[in-house]
């Protein structure tokens, strides 16, 4: 009876009111972390584990070790796809942080009226649906003569261009797409650290005659760089993902003007059923994000230093 008493004991104590507590903290959110699980690192993990193996969706998988990425590495198609996705990084990613930083500003001054409306129609963009987006940016940028872009680009005497079938047409046209929904986004986030800086710097650059540019130059960029850092970071990511808009814009057709990584893999898996070199692709795009991600941020932490 002693024996069983103190073992009861140990169990009360074990099980005290402290640990009882945080069970119950643990089990409020143990969802998140289950979902995450199911949903997000087991599908990472068995990427991983795919890319070293042979696999179109139902058969075995036999252990192909390294070809995978030898293969990918050597198609010109990948090197052509991570071109145009870089380059449309370029395009689409760069300027919308310069226009969002002269957006937040114009918004964030008093000459402004009505900044309510500006700013929910600037973020109106990015709430919108993405294939919506892209369809009527594909309706834009029509390579017949009465599309819109072509009309436009005839008033300075310009011939007609092909926009969905030309190199440069078809990563001008995405690139506007990425450009249009993303610049509202960056725009409110910039203006949300603006109007943490203080006033009384802008009211002391008055006094001492300094004019706009040298107000954005030496107070608004130095004061948002941690905004920036993490603008630049998340554009850079999703740009390198860019999957949605050139699949709406060219189709399936996979055509080299347009294609991405992220549509190059794509192709692989559902397309080619070769699951094995799409996330060999993937682990490749993920260690190519990693370096870049880490390049901007060097680059950009040393903006207004």
């Amino acid at each position: 009876m002693e024996q069983i008493k103190s073992q009861t004991q140990k169990r009360r104590k074990f099980w005290n009111e402290e640990r009882k507590e945080a069970f119950s903290g643990y089990l409020y959110i143990s969802p998140f972390f289950i979902l995450f699980a199911v949903f997000g690192l087991f599908p990472i993990l068995f990427s991983f584990y795919l890319g070293f193996h042979k696999w179109n969706g139902l058969g075995e998988m036999e252990y192909v070790g390294l070809q995978n990425f030898k293969w990918i590495l050597t198609d010109p198609i990948f090197w052509k796809s991570l071109s145009n996705t870089l380059i449309m990084w370029v395009l689409g990613t760069l300027p919308q942080i310069i226009v969002g930083i002269v957006l937040a500003y114009a918004l964030n001054s008093a000459i402004i009226k009505m900044k309510g409306l500006f700013r929910v129609s600037i973020f109106m963009p990015y709430v919108t649906s993405t294939v919506a987006v892209a369809i009527v940016f594909g309706v834009m940028f029509n390579s017949q003569e009465f599309g819109l872009m072509n009309v436009i680009i005839g008033w300075f005497g310009m011939d007609p261009m092909s926009w969905s079938t030309s190199e440069w047409g078809v990563k001008v046209a995405i690139s506007t797409m990425v450009f249009w929904r993303w610049v509202g986004y960056n725009t409110i986030i910039y203006l949300a650290g603006l109007q943490g800086i203080p006033k009384e710097l802008y009211e002391a650059s008055v006094i001492d005659g300094a004019s706009v540019r040298q107000k954005i130059q030496f107070i608004t960029i130095p004061m948002l760089r941690p905004i920036i850092i993490l603008t630049v970071f998340t554009s850079t990511i999703g740009a390198l993902q860019l999957f949605t808009e050139p699949l709406i814009y060219i189709g399936r057709s996979y055509r080299e003007e347009g294609i991405t990584v992220v549509l190059y893999l794509y192709r692989e898996a559902f397309a080619n059923l070769a699951f094995g070199p799409a996330s060999a692709t993937a682990i490749i795009l993920f260690i190519i994000i990693i370096v870049l991600s880490s390049i901007n941020v060097f680059i950009t932490n040393r903006i207004g230093r």
